[in-house]
């Protein structure tokens, strides 16, 4: 494994033509992000998020492709820059809590598009997680209430913690105003971010959450229909970062909301078959969330306005965190080498490589 004596710091690693292929595993991943620290991470990531959110229009975009069962969805989220081809493999089930086991996984690969081989291998669970709440923070920058300190966080499940972080380090939120169903919930965030700077209210009702909040996130995992926030609940000037309907027939929002709301969107032909504005008519008018970034649009013109981030993540966010890993991983020695790569003497020789290899056995 190559170390930092081998390569300079400063320098990004071509693994391409060192014919390697880096493999970041969880335990890996999670040194990474420890060694960089939780809150630079999400900083960092979220840089990368914007800067390719800047550049929309260089990539390949197409909604998801979606296996859907009873129980769940396995999706795979591609895109490619020209260059770079990146793609994420992800399943969605809610019943594995119940049974020990996490809603989310995932792992991701980034390739290169010059020769078609792969560079680099990851886990992407704890990666998934630190890019959407990365990307709710860049887009809360352009959407929320200036100098906005206090965030209701409605579903208290294995997302809270990196959304109440990454808002703290990008935006400065210092209050959180939690709320689940299942108080335990709501005491393994309070325990977790102990120490962390935060002054953490635990509330018993989404009512109570909402009080004093400019900024209110939903994460609610149940695959269904759901009104988590209701009308009523929404007063003027307040920002909704909606992240709990991510799948067609799941949703936590009254649709009355979006009417009241202006609505930002990654991608629209995506989020109108898996987000909040799936109950809304095909017409429903969205904004896409880089032409605001870019300027072309605006975001927040007024204190009045209700603004509201329908955010089912999309994979030039899974792109941005690919392309974020691979050059934090230089000097890092945080990676297993794979020998994915067949690399025959002659490469129309396959088949010589494999009599070769079974003459190397016979004579070992």
């Amino acid at each position: 494994m190559l170390g930092e004596s081998d390569l300079s710091k400063n320098a990004v690693i071509d693994f391409n033509k060192l014919n390697i292929v880096p493999f970041v595993s969880v335990d890996n991943m999670m040194k990474l992000v420890l060694k960089v620290g939780v809150e630079t991470f999400l900083t960092e990531l979220a840089g990368y998020i914007e800067e390719d959110f800047r550049r929309w229009e260089s990539f390949d975009k197409t909604p998801r492709v979606a296996s859907h069962s009873r129980e769940g969805v396995i999706e795979l989220m591609p895109t490619s820059d020209g260059t770079l081809y990146g793609f994420k493999y992800v399943n969605g089930h809610p019943k594995n809590t119940h049974e020990g086991l996490q809603t989310v996984t995932a792992f991701g690969v980034l390739a290169d598009v010059d020769s078609g081989y792969p560079t680099l291998l990851t886990e992407m669970t704890i990666l998934t997680a630190l890019r959407t709440a990365a990307t709710s923070a860049v887009a809360a920058k352009y959407l929320a209430p200036q100098n906005a300190k206090t965030m209701a966080l409605i579903g208290n499940g294995a997302q809270s913690e990196f959304q109440a972080l990454a808002f703290k380090a990008i935006l400065g939120v210092d209050e959180l105003r939690l709320y689940d169903i299942d108080p335990s919930a709501t005491d393994k965030v309070i325990r977790n971010l102990e120490g962390s700077g935060f002054k953490i209210t635990k509330c018993k009702s989404v009512e109570e959450a909402v009080v004093g909040a400019q900024i209110v996130t939903t994460v609610t995992a149940d695959k269904l229909n759901a009104t988590i926030l209701t009308d009523n609940l929404v007063g003027s000037g307040i920002h909704i970062n909606a992240i709990g309907g991510d799948c067609p027939g799941k949703t936590e929002l009254h649709r009355d909301i979006l009417l009241r709301s202006d609505v930002f969107v990654e991608y629209p032909p995506q989020t109108r078959i898996e987000g909040e504005i799936q109950q809304m008519p095909e017409d429903f008018p969205v904004k896409e969330l880089w032409q605001v970034i870019t300027g072309e649009i605006e975001g927040r013109n007024d204190d009045r306005q209700i603004t509201l981030f329908d955010s089912v993540g999309f994979a030039t966010e899974d792109f941005s965190a690919l392309r974020y890993v691979r050059d934090k991983l230089t000097g890092s020695g945080l990676y297993e080498e794979l020998d994915m790569l067949a690399d025959p003497d002659e490469p129309r020789d396959l088949y010589g490589m494999l009599l070769r290899a079974e003459q190397k056995q016979k004579n070992s």
